[in-house]
């Protein structure tokens, strides 16, 4: 008896040589499908102009590679030419599903250009993986871009309750399934420095508690928010240290005369720069709490990579933040937009630090974590269709 064929699955999404958060999650995404199905990742050949990109590169100078998985670079986002080829491609392949991972409205005219050309030969065979479904500062512009882009998809995957719901103006009436972001646990190695030898040229004493702000800076992030409380968290608690890491998106200006006018230079450790996969573990085992300030939010991989490390979070209480975070056993939730609600959170970390097993309860979190089932999810799909 001849084994039986896979069914083949065709992700459209940026991955290796790009970096970032979407390249990680199509790359995860492929290594839990790869044993089940065929898969191939349609990559981008120009992901975003260079004019349009605010950090210091879109690609990945790691020398360790997470991202690096078999895909071939097609897509250019801003060509309607190129986005003819490629459908014509996808439509030779004759795959069982098509696959877009969507996070930015940017992207509302490419997407919405190729699943409406192969929408005849895949109709119902087109879905959406939505990791956010407008941008952070959504205005008129990204709406209409993002009705565009999903206008064409038989059905959704959200990856929050948050995003589900928002969904629900874009779906018009088109199935809403259910996973969320894997546990990013590939960032740990076995070459980081001995860390009491790091901590210590980051100028962090062996006693202090290290509070982490970790990812890319943009003023919904709410590192600002974060800075303000600090010298209130000092009072409190003087053997705190603050270490903020991350590429700068806004003006860094603005965040290093804040740190001087708020005199607290000494305490803080800010390092404006992309990290480099193998980096990225040395700064997160030197931390005792990841905290999240956010603004605005739908989830975070920055939420996921502290659980890979089994490091308890604070978060606010914006998108789906708070979904992932059992209180007071793998983290805290906090009211946005509040100096005083980060220094209550603190406080509530330290108070329970030495009574609850942080460490076992994430790892226990991150067992039950539901993206692991999405071969399962993806068969569903589909048989269903």
């Amino acid at each position: 008896m001849e084994p039986e064929t896979k069914k083949k699955i065709i992700i459209i999404g940026p991955a290796y040589p790009y970096r970032g958060g979407n390249a990680l999650f199509v790359t995860q995404t492929f290594e839990v499908l790869k044993n089940n199905f065929d898969v191939k990742i349609f990559n981008y050949s120009l992901l975003y102009p260079s004019l349009l990109f605010p950090g210091t590169t879109q690609f990945d100078k790691s020398e360790k590679q997470v991202f690096k998985v078999p895909n071939e670079r097609l897509i250019n986002s801003i060509s309607p030419l190129n986005w003819y080829k490629v459908s014509k491609r996808i439509i030779q392949e004759k795959a069982d599903l098509i696959i877009f991972d969507w996070w930015h409205p940017f992207f509302g005219f490419c997407h919405g250009a190729i699943s409406s050309i192969i929408k005849k030969e895949y109709s119902n065979k087109i879905l959406f993986i939505t990791e956010n479904v407008v941008s952070h500062e959504a205005n008129k512009v990204d709406k209409f871009l993002t009705k565009i882009g999903l206008r064409n998809a038989s059905m959704f995957l959200a990856l929050s309750k948050n995003v589900e719901e928002e969904l629900e103006r874009f779906a018009k009436g088109s199935k809403i399934y259910r996973s969320e972001l894997p546990i990013y646990d590939c960032y740990k190695n076995d070459d980081i420095p001995e860390i009491s030898k790091f901590k210590s040229q980051l100028g962090i004493n062996k006693d202090d508690q290290v509070i982490l702000f970790f990812g890319y800076v943009r003023k919904y992030k709410g590192l600002d928010i974060l800075l303000k409380a600090f010298p209130k968290i000092l009072e409190k608690f003087p053997n705190t240290f603050l270490l903020i890491v991350g590429e700068f998106y806004d003006n860094p200006a603005n965040y290093f005369k804040l740190i001087e006018k708020l005199n607290i230079t000494e305490r803080v450790k800010l390092i404006n720069q992309f990290v480099p996969n193998e980096d990225v573990a040395k700064y997160y085992l030197s931390s005792d709490v990841v905290v999240l300030p956010y603004r605005s939010a739908t989830q975070s991989g920055i939420l996921n990579v502290a659980y890979g490390f089994n490091k308890p979070v604070i978060v606010t209480n914006v998108g789906g933040l708070a979904e992932f975070v059992i209180e007071g056993k793998t983290g805290f939730v906090i009211k946005p937009d509040s100096e005083d609600e980060i220094v209550k959170g603190y406080e509530e970390y330290l108070s329970k630090k030495d009574e609850v097993n942080f460490i076992e309860n994430i790892i226990e979190y991150n067992r039950k974590n539901s993206f692991d089932n999405l071969p399962e999810l993806i068969s569903q799909i589909i048989t269903e269709k």
